[in-house]
C-alpha cells in the first residue's frame, strides 16, 4: 500500500478492538436484539444513534418556534393547533407538523384536551437570557454548516465571521447597526455567564476590577450588584462605549465605572486596576493575539494583582459536548479564534507571567469555564 503520508491509526486495547468488531457484526446485532439481556442496550445504543442522524431536525424545530414565537404564545395560555397556526400565519397542517416536534424534542407538552403548552424546560427557554436570540441567529451558524466537510476542510466563507467583525480589530466595527446587534446579543447572554463567574471567584480583596474586552457593560454590571463598595474599568472598542455609559446610568453606577474606549490589539491598557477579567475574550482570537493581550494584562497589573479568564472551554484530553461539539465549530466559523481547554488557556497564562492558576469546578460548565491566576513580581 502506497505511504500517504498520514500518521498511523491509535489502535484500541485487545479488548475493545474484541467489543467493536462485535458491534460492527450485523449478525450480533440481530441477536442481541433478541436476546432478553441485551435488547435493552441494543435498543437505548439504536436511539442514541438516530438522535445523532435527525439532531439537525431537532435543532430546526427549535429554530421555527422561536423565530415564530411559540414560547411566549404559550406561557400564559395553553393554544389549539388553528389558533397557533392563525397568529403565526403557518398553514394548519404544517403547524400541527411543528408542534408535534415540539413535544418530541421536550419543549412543548400535548394536553389531554388537544391543547397545546410549554412543558418546563420550554418554560426554562423563556426565561434564559439572550437564550432565544442565540438560537435566532444561530441561522447564520447552520448556513455555514450547509456543507460540513468543505467547512472543516477550510473551504467555506463562513457568516458568522461577518456578524462578529470585532474580533478582526477596531476597524471592522464602525458600523453602529452592526455594532448594536453584536453588542445585545453578548450582552444578553453574558448575564448567565455573569452569574457562573462570580460564584466562582470571590472578589474579597479586590478594590478595582478593569474588564477588557466587556462590552456593553453586562458583567461589570453584574459585579456592581454583587459588590456596590468596587471601582470599575470598561476597556473596549468606542462602537460600545455609549451603550455601556448608559447601562451604568439606568442603574445609578456610573459615579463608579470608567469607560476607556480602546482597541487591546492597538492600545495599551490603563493601569490602577488590581484585577483584570477577560470574559469571553480569549477564544475570539489566535494564540499569538492572546498572548500578546496576556503580556499587555500583564504590564497593566500590579505585582500580586489578579487575572479572571471565563468563557466556555474544551475537554481537552476528555473531549465533552458544549466545548468540542458546539463551541469549537463555533469559533472555527468566526475564522479567527479557537475554544481551548481550561489546561490549554492555564498554559498561556502561565506563560505570560503569572502563577497560582486555578481552575474551580463550575456549576454549568456548558453555560462558561473559569480560569484565575496572580501576576508574578
Amino acid at each position: 500500500m502506497a505511504d500517504l503520508g498520514l500518521p498511523a491509526r491509535p489502535r484500541p486495547a485487545s479488548g475493545a478492538r474484541w467489543i467493536n468488531r462485535l458491534a460492527a457484526s450485523r449478525r450480533f446485532q440481530r441477536w442481541a436484539a433478541r436476546f432478553p439481556l441485551t435488547r435493552g442496550i441494543v435498543r437505548r445504543e439504536g436511539e442514541a444513534m438516530f438522535d445523532l442522524v435527525a439532531g439537525f431536525c431537532h435543532s430546526q424545530i427549535l429554530q421555527a418556534l422561536v423565530e415564530l414565537d411559540i414560547p411566549s404564545m404559550l406561557l400564559d395560555h395553553d393554544a389549539d393547533v388553528a389558533t397557533l397556526a392563525r397568529r403565526a400565519t403557518v398553514p394548519t397542517d404544517r403547524m400541527a407538523v411543528l408542534l408535534n416536534g415540539g413535544v418530541a424534542i421536550g419543549i412543548l407538552s400535548r394536553r389531554r384536551s388537544g391543547r397545546y403548552g410549554l412543558s418546563r424546560r420550554g418554560a426554562a427557554l423563556t426565561a434564559v437570557p439572550g437564550l432565544a436570540g442565540m438560537i435566532r441567529h444561530h441561522a447564520v451558524l447552520y448556513r455555514d454548516l450547509a456543507d460540513p466537510a468543505a467547512f472543516f476542510r477550510g473551504e467555506t466563507e463562513t457568516g458568522l465571521a461577518a456578524f462578529w467583525p470585532y474580533v478582526f480589530g477596531a476597524g471592522a466595527a464602525t458600523d453602529p447597526g452592526q455594532a448594536a446587534a453584536y453588542s445585545r446579543l453578548m450582552a444578553e447572554s453574558q448575564v448567565l455567564v455573569a452569574e457562573d463567574t462570580l460564584a466562582a471567584v470571590p472578589l474579597s480583596g479586590v478594590g478595582h476590577l478593569m474588564d477588557v474586552g466587556g462590552g456593553t457593560g453586562a458583567f461589570l454590571a453584574a459585579v456592581a450588584v454583587d459588590h456596590p463598595g468596587l471601582r470599575l474599568t470598561l476597556f473596549d472598542l468606542p462602537a460600545v462605549a455609549p451603550a455601556a455609559r448608559h447601562r451604568f446610568e439606568a442603574m445609578g453606577a456610573s459615579d463608579r465605572l470608567s469607560i476607556v474606549p480602546g482597541s487591546f490589539r492597538d492600545d495599551p491598557l490603563p493601569l490602577g486596576a488590581d484585577a483584570i477579567s477577560l470574559v469571553r475574550v480569549l477564544y475570539d482570537h489566535s494564540d499569538a493575539t492572546v498572548r500578546a493581550l496576556l503580556a499587555a494584562v500583564r504590564l497593566a497589573l500590579p505585582p500580586g494583582g489578579r487575572l479572571i479568564v471565563s468563557e466556555p472551554m474544551t475537554g481537552g484530553d476528555r473531549p465533552e459536548r458544549a466545548g468540542d461539539a458546539y463551541f469549537a465549530l463555533y469559533c472555527m466559523a468566526m475564522r479567527t479564534g479557537r475554544a481551548r481547554s481550561a489546561a490549554q488557556i492555564a498554559k498561556l497564562v502561565q506563560e505570560a507571567g503569572f502563577g497560582s492558576i486555578r481552575t474551580p469546578r463550575m456549576a454549568r460548565p456548558f453555560v462558561t469555564s473559569v480560569v484565575t491566576a496572580v501576576r508574578l513580581g
